[in-house]
């Protein structure tokens, strides 16, 4: 039985696949601003499969590719301000380098480094988010701050397909549509939740008309297309800057990689699949839109491109050289409990005979813990002093 279909516009596009502006279109943006985004999407793309290499080599740890989804994250984010926050989930790279996120955070996160998770000063970023939708609820508790404050700022939440059926994300619209709280739901719809296909998600014709039920707007977009993201979300900022009024956006992209590391979608989605996607992935696309106005040229994308590896590899030096000299992994359970339980001292020291005749225990103490013991606090008061 077919369900039920909701009003909302028509997606929203710009480009057809070869970069073609479609009729009636005119950008919107200048084309030096378009050359800068570019620019962006590849950095996250080249820095993207930089890490990919690095994973393999067991350099990082697992991390979630944004590959393919850059145009979603760059062109949303272009549209907002600093004053504006930005509340990924684990899949935004690509918009936290754009926000100003160094590198070598990035990095060392992958490393298993908290320090990587440190937001630079006066920032309106929030770090990675695991749990499944769970951002969405930061996201609509800024927004409501904000309003309280009267702080003309918005917030902004990234998830996917597959966080549309965790009811946090359904409550946190609704949250949102009650109060009037300036927030975009950035739904990117990359076709898969890990091995679950978007057919399999829902029985909705389309994840944007989710919104509709919680009394917000809701808008879908190519979400290969640059032009078309930053032009729904200029417009989702002004209605809610101007009204309160959230909106739900659904930019239809695709997964071009693991869903992580630890992933192999070869075993769930077919080559002939990913080989059609391929023909509308949003770099090749803004690059040929460029390219045909002669506002882009094959000299400078060489330029870009060593610039952006430069800036990789002396990121890279950097995160590998505080793994060399920076805290031990064996941290993690020193400072976890004021008494260290027998089960966890246990896996303490399996983790430390792991870790035999590697440089990572320099300056960490292997005291035994017993029940009780307040060797941890000890520990704690002398490193003060």
């Amino acid at each position: 039985m077919k369900g039920f279909t909701f009003e909302i516009p028509p997606r929203v596009t710009f480009l057809d696949e070869e970069g073609t502006l479609i009729a009636g279109r005119s950008p919107p943006m200048t084309d030096a601003k378009a050359c800068e985004l570019y620019r962006h999407m590849i950095r996250s793309r080249l820095f993207d499969d930089r890490l990919l290499k690095l994973q393999r080599q067991g350099r990082i740890g697992t991390f979630a590719p944004s590959f393919g989804q850059e145009a979603c994250q760059v062109g949303s984010l272009a549209a907002l301000t600093a004053k504006d926050w930005f509340v990924p989930s684990f899949r935004e790279m690509a918009g936290a380098l754009f926000r100003g996120a160094p590198m070598k955070s990035i990095l060392l996160y992958a490393m298993g480094y908290e320090e990587g998770s440190v937001v630079p000063k006066d920032a309106r970023d929030l770090p990675v988010s695991i749990p499944v939708g769970g951002q969405s609820a930061h996201a609509v508790g800024l927004a409501w701050a904000m309003k309280l404050k009267k702080d003309p700022g918005i917030a902004i939440c990234y998830f996917g397909d597959g966080a549309t059926s965790e009811g946090i994300v359904y409550e946190s619209m609704n949250f949102a549509g009650v109060l009037r709280l300036p927030t975009i739901f950035f739904c990117q719809n990359n076709q898969w939740a890990i091995s679950t296909p978007r057919r399999s998600q829902t029985a909705c014709e389309t994840i944007a008309q989710k919104g509709i039920g919680a009394g917000i707007e809701a808008r879908q977009v190519d979400g290969n297309d640059l032009f078309a993201v930053y032009h729904a979300t200029t417009e989702a900022a002004a209605l809610a800057r101007s009204t309160g009024m959230s909106t739900l956006i659904e930019a239809i992209t695709f997964r071009r990689g693991v869903h992580t590391t630890a992933d192999d979608p070869s075993v769930y989605r077919t080559k002939a699949e990913e080989e059609a996607w391929a023909k509308k992935d949003p770099i090749d696309r803004m690059r040929k839109h460029l390219t045909k106005k002669g506002a882009w040229s094959d000299a400078q994308q060489t330029k870009a491109e060593e610039e952006i590896i430069a800036e990789t590899q002396q990121a890279i030096a950097e995160a590998e050289a505080f793994r060399e000299s920076g805290p031990s992994p064996l941290l993690m359970f020193d400072h976890t409990f004021s008494w260290m339980p027998p089960y966890l001292q246990r896996q303490r020291d399996e983790a430390e005979a792991s870790f035999a005749g590697r440089d990572v225990l320099v300056g960490v103490s292997t005291k035994k813990q017993g029940a009780g013991s307040q060797a941890v606090v000890g520990e704690l008061e002398e490193a003060k002093d």
